[in-house]
C-alpha cells in the first residue's frame, strides 16, 4: 500500500509561482510512474505532467513552458513546479502513482494504482 500526501497548495495572484510536493510512503519508489492532476470546479481530472521510472517526463501542452515535473526518489517525493500562474490553473492538484508495468495510459485515471487526496491551487486575477 502506498499512500500519497501533496503540499505546496495556496492563494497567489497572478503571475506567481508555486512548488508542490508530493511525499509517498513505503518502498520502491524509483518503481512507480508520478504524475500531476488537477481538477477544476465542474471539470474532469486532467493530467498535467507526469515521471517515468525510467526518468523521462510528459508534460501537457496547456503548462508547457510554465510547469515542470521533477522527483527526488531519495527522499520518496515528487515536485511541480509552476510558473506565470494564471487564473485557468486553479484546481485541486492530485498526485498519482503506477507501479511500473509495460507501456503507458498517462492520461487514464484508470491507470493509475493510487492517488492523493489534492491540494488547493487558487490564482487570483
Amino acid at each position: 500500500q502506498v499512500q500519497l500526501v501533496e503540499s505546496g497548495g495556496g492563494l497567489v495572484q497572478a503571475g506567481a509561482s508555486l512548488t508542490l510536493s508530493c511525499l509517498a510512503s513505503g518502498r520502491s519508489f524509483s518503481n512507480y510512474a508520478m504524475a500531476w492532476f488537477r481538477q477544476a470546479p465542474g471539470r474532469e481530472r486532467d493530467l498535467v505532467a507526469g515521471s517515468s521510472w525510467t526518468g523521462s517526463s510528459i508534460v501537457t501542452d496547456s503548462v508547457k513552458g510554465r510547469f515542470t515535473i521533477s522527483r527526488d526518489n531519495a527522499k520518496n517525493t515528487v515536485y511541480l513546479q509552476m510558473k506565470s500562474l494564471q487564473p485557468e490553473d486553479t484546481a485541486v492538484y492530485y498526485c498519482a502513482a503506477r507501479l511500473r508495468t509495460f507501456g503507458y495510459s498517462w492520461f487514464s485515471t484508470s491507470w493509475y494504482d493510487y492517488w492523493g487526496q489534492g491540494t488547493q491551487v487558487t490564482v487570483s486575477s
